[in-house]
């Protein structure tokens, strides 16, 4: 019954479709996890900082939207998610090979 009211609720009308959608929320979820990491680092500092946790979370919430748009064959999302994956990984790249050059 539990699962018929949230598949309603969802506007699914199959339990791999009701999986897709749980999974793009958490995967917003994750995205906007990043806003509350970098926020609270900057609280702690009070200064704006970014931290390398921010990029983790930009990532791992990037590649689940990207999944989940792919699954959902939306083009637009496809390539916004596409683009934002790339810029993640290469902050964290710049991120290490600057530590790897100072240490």
């Amino acid at each position: 019954m539990a699962v018929q009211w949230l598949m309603s609720l969802l506007h699914v009308d199959s339990m791999t479709e009701l999986w897709w959608v749980v999974f793009g929320l958490l995967a917003q979820l994750m995205f906007t996890g990043r806003f509350v990491v970098q926020w609270i680092a900057s609280e702690r500092q009070r200064d704006s900082v970014v931290p390398v946790t921010f990029w983790y979370f930009s990532l791992a919430g990037g590649l689940m939207l990207f999944s989940y748009a792919l699954y959902r064959r939306d083009p637009v999302f496809v390539l916004g998610q596409s683009l934002g994956v790339f810029i993640y990984s290469r902050n964290l790249w710049l991120i290490y090979a600057k530590r790897r050059r100072e240490s």
